[in-house]
């Protein structure tokens, strides 16, 4: 018979996470929606957008559309640096660059190891899923799912198809 803390080791779930920087803060999203990440290439503005949209490039022959992380979470811009790249993500049957300042590493966090943001007073943002305490380290994990609404889904679907 299991007690109740070997339960509560085998209902544990790990998942790997790609952490990255915003400015001094670590950031962290679930790997598989994660396709690749690339180095800074030439963006084409499309008009009309939001500023966070800040157009498309041309991946290997595929437009995809970018988004920049900074802005999209209410944060002030950057310059591009030697760091800066693009995390191409899967999100809602879309793929989409999205800029950040440098790559941090590939992480394993429990479950146990994250709060839930709604548990945290004072933190108020739809797109975070929680804060993860692991390896002395206190982590962000961002929600691409909910970065990317679907009013977003639809204007990058529009651009990568107007594009072509």
């Amino acid at each position: 018979m299991q007690t109740t803390q070997e339960n509560k080791k085998d209902t544990k779930r790990i998942s790997k996470y790609l952490t990255f920087f915003l400015d001094k803060e670590e950031y962290g999203i679930e790997i598989l929606k994660v396709q690749e990440i690339i180095g800074i290439m030439p963006i084409t503005t499309v008009p009309g957008m939001p500023a966070y949209i800040k157009g498309v490039i041309n991946l290997r022959g595929r437009i995809i559309p970018v988004i920049d992380l900074r802005l999209k979470l209410s944060m002030e811009g950057a310059k591009f640096t030697d760091e800066t790249c693009f995390i191409v993500v899967r999100s809602k049957n879309v793929s989409v660059g999205i800029i950040i300042d440098r790559v941090s590493e590939v992480v394993d966090i429990s479950s146990d190891e994250i709060e839930d943001s709604s548990t945290l007073s004072l933190i108020n943002s739809e797109y975070i899923t929680g804060i993860s305490k692991n390896n002395g380290k206190v982590r962000i994990i961002l929600d691409i799912d909910k970065i990317i609404s679907n009013d977003d889904e639809k204007k990058l679907k529009k651009i990568s198809e107007e594009v072509k």
